[in-house]
C-alpha cells in the first residue's frame, strides 16, 4: 500500500466490499447473532411487561395527534422503510452488511437492558399486561419471535406495551442510515425513511419523544465505537 492512500479493496466504510457469495458464512453468522440478540431483548421486554409502570406526560406527544391508522399499520411502515434499504446494503456490500447486522444485534441487547432497568408505562395504555396474565410467558415469547406472530397476528401490540426506552423503530432505521451515509443514492432515501418511521411512532403514540432521542444517542455511540467518526476505522481483516 502506498503511504497516505487506501488499498484498492478498502471501501469508505472500513472493511473491503464483498459479495454475498464470497461472504455467505459471515452473513449467516451475523444474521444468527442478530436474531439471538433480538430474542434476548424480547425476553427482557416481556419480563419488564409484568412490572407496573406509570404513563408520563410528554411535551411532543401533547401536540401530536393520535392517528389510529398509523398505529394499526406501524410495523408494516417500518418494514417498508427498512427491508429494501437493508437488502440494497447486502447486495452492494456484503462486508458492510455483516458489520451493520452485528451492530444491530448490539443495539438490540442495549435496548433490552434499558427496558429492563426502568419501567415506563405506555403513552396509550393497551391490553398487553392483561394479555400476559391470560397466557404463559413462553407462549407469548414464541409469538413474539415468529414473523407471522408479529406481522400477521399483531403479537407485539398484544403482548408488549412497555418496551419503550429506547425506540427500536428509530434505532434500526437510524443505524441503517449511518451505514449508508456515504452512498449518494441511498443516504437521502435512508434518512427520509428514518424520518418517516420516527413520525409514525409519534403519530401512533407508541413511544415517548425521549425514546426517539435515546435511540439516536445509544445507536450513534455504538456505531462510533465500532466504526469511528467522522471517518470510518481502517479496514479490518
Amino acid at each position: 500500500m502506498r503511504a497516505g492512500g487506501p488499498t484498492p479493496e478498502a471501501s469508505p466504510a472500513g472493511p473491503r466490499r464483498g459479495t454475498v457469495r464470497e461472504l455467505w458464512p459471515s452473513v449467516l453468522g451475523a444474521l444468527a447473532f442478530r436474531y439471538a440478540a433480538y430474542a434476548a431483548m424480547t425476553a427482557m421486554a416481556l419480563w419488564a411487561e409484568l412490572r407496573p409502570a406509570p404513563s408520563l406526560p410528554d411535551l411532543v406527544l401533547s401536540h401530536v395527534p393520535y392517528l389510529s391508522l398509523v398505529d394499526r399499520e406501524n410495523y408494516l411502515i417500518w418494514l417498508a422503510a427498512y427491508l429494501p434499504l437493508a437488502a440494497a446494503l447486502l447486495l452492494s456490500d456484503a462486508g458492510r452488511f455483516v458489520r451493520y447486522t452485528v451492530s444491530g444485534g448490539l443495539v438490540s441487547l442495549a435496548r433490552g437492558a434499558t427496558i429492563a432497568l426502568t419501567g415506563l408505562g405506555a403513552p396509550r395504555p393497551g391490553p398487553a399486561r392483561q394479555a400476559l396474565q391470560q397466557v404463559d410467558f413462553w407462549s407469548a415469547f414464541g409469538e413474539l419471535l415468529s414473523p407471522l406472530g408479529v406481522f400477521r397476528r399483531g403479537a407485539i401490540a398484544v403482548h408488549l406495551g412497555q418496551d419503550l426506552f429506547f425506540s427500536g423503530h428509530a434505532a434500526t432505521t437510524f443505524l441503517l442510515f449511518l451505514y449508508l451515509r456515504d452512498r449518494r443514492r441511498l443516504r437521502w432515501l435512508a434518512l427520509a425513511s428514518h424520518l418517516v418511521v420516527v413520525a409514525s411512532v409519534l403519530l401512533a403514540h407508541i413511544h415517548y419523544a425521549i425514546d426517539v432521542v435515546g435511540a439516536w444517542a445509544v445507536t450513534f455511540a455504538l456505531y462510533v465505537l465500532r466504526e469511528g467518526w467522522p471517518a470510518p476505522r481502517a479496514a479490518r481483516p
